[in-house]
């Protein structure tokens, strides 16, 4: 008989009851280190303070209103991003997916108010993640995601990542801009290399193109900026945002320039509970904590140092991990075996890590951890690695 829940997650048999910073108990009060947050998405960590009293003082008050009116939290998150970022205007949803949806939208759009109504093609990259919807899986390309779901829907073409000689020749008359992620996370924390952003925009300029950045993973301060592209000191025309921003809180947001923001005139573009008054006033309170005063740079002090440990596991366990991959707080380890064995050992240390493409092990922490955490992720991967070397030892006498 199916299960109440439709099947279509692998879930481990474990029920967490409640979470302490970095920390998740389960219905035995046993205790794990939350190394994945809930992939990306848990910013602040578990039961933080003022998250947890921004949410409850809103909820308190109104939770939703819809967008027929002034929402004055969106209108405040809003602006507080475009401050802080390259964008003049801000559009916001409920998730990932949605936000590449408006992105792709935005850029049509865009072409099409700029009198181009036949740029509607999106050049993507292979390795790419940018969500289920039916759009979106054909924006990843991933056969995996693909099957059983009849035609990709038309309009993504898909070139190597760091290919910038494939990006050329992939564009045409019909191409309305590129979708990038300056680390693919699902594909296996890989990076962009050095340049390959700047290359890409200067494309975008020779031949009228919008660049479209998804840091739907990368974003909200893990990497030590508040987003990704920021190290690579290039400017995009529209960005996506989800995960972490609402510190676990449903929520996502496109972010644009002026140049697209103003082609999503009403009745192009809408959402019914996007930029909510609850979603956004948890949105407000992990924007109080990532642009803190001093906030990145500790995290970026911590990254560096959890970084150097996981170096150093590499060298100590070369028949488990080959490679470390990725910046700031959004890591993976390259494994020898497959990395679900490798995840399914660190749960069983209560560690919880999350698997990723090309067979890596996720490492995407809390962005409050310390050293402490660190360290004792470090030494659980450690334990993990002697064990998993150790049966294969056996296993091949």
């Amino acid at each position: 008989m199916i299960s109440a829940l439709m099947p279509n997650y692998n879930r481990a048999d474990i029920c967490f009851e409640h979470g302490q910073g970095a920390y998740l108990f389960d219905e035995t009060r046993r205790r794990y280190l939350d190394f994945g947050a809930g992939i990306a998405t848990s910013s602040l960590g578990h039961g933080h303070p003022h998250l947890v009293r921004a949410i409850a003082e809103q909820a308190a008050k109104v939770i939703h209103v819809s967008n027929l009116y002034r929402v004055k939290q969106a209108e405040r998150l809003a602006a507080r991003y475009v401050a802080a970022s390259f964008a003049d205007s801000v559009f916001f949803c409920n998730s990932g997916a949605e936000a590449n949806e408006g992105l792709v939208k935005a850029m049509r759009k865009t072409q099409a108010d700029e009198g181009h109504p036949e740029r509607t093609r999106v050049i993507c990259f292979e390795g790419a993640f940018h969500g289920r919807t039916l759009a979106m899986i054909s924006a990843t390309g991933n056969p995996k995601y693909l099957a059983g779901f009849g035609e990709p829907v038309p309009g993504f073409d898909h070139v190597p990542l760091n290919d910038i000689a494939a990006v050329r020749a992939a564009i045409t008359p019909q191409t309305a801009g590129i979708l990038v992620e300056p680390i693919q996370g699902e594909g296996g924390i890989r990076a962009v290399n050095p340049g390959f952003l700047q290359a890409l925009r200067d494309l975008c300029d020779e031949h009228g193109l919008l660049l479209g950045f998804d840091e739907v993973q990368t974003g909200m301060g893990r990497t030590g900026k508040l987003f990704a592209h920021e190290w690579h000191g290039v400017t995009p025309d529209v960005l996506s945002s989800a995960k972490g921003i609402g510190g676990g809180f449903p929520m996502a947001a496109v972010l644009g320039t002026e140049r697209v923001a103003k082609a999503l005139v009403p009745g192009s573009h809408g959402t019914t509970y996007g930029g909510g008054p609850l979603a956004c006033a948890a949105g407000n309170a992990v924007l109080d904590v990532i642009l803190a005063d001093g906030f990145l740079d500790q995290l970026t002090a911590t990254a560096a140092f959890l970084r150097a440990g996981l170096e150093a596991l590499v060298v100590a366990h070369p028949a488990v991990f080959t490679e470390v991959r990725g910046m700031g707080l959004l890591l993976g380890l390259k494994c020898t075996p497959p990395n679900g064995e490798v995840q399914a050992a660190a749960l069983t240390h209560g560690l919880l890590t999350v698997a990723a493409g090309d067979n890596v092990l996720r490492l995407a922490p809390p962005l409050i951890i310390g050293q402490a955490e660190c360290e004792e992720a470090l030494a659980l991967l450690g334990e993990v690695a002697a064990q998993l070397a150790a049966q294969a030892g056996a296993a091949a006498k």
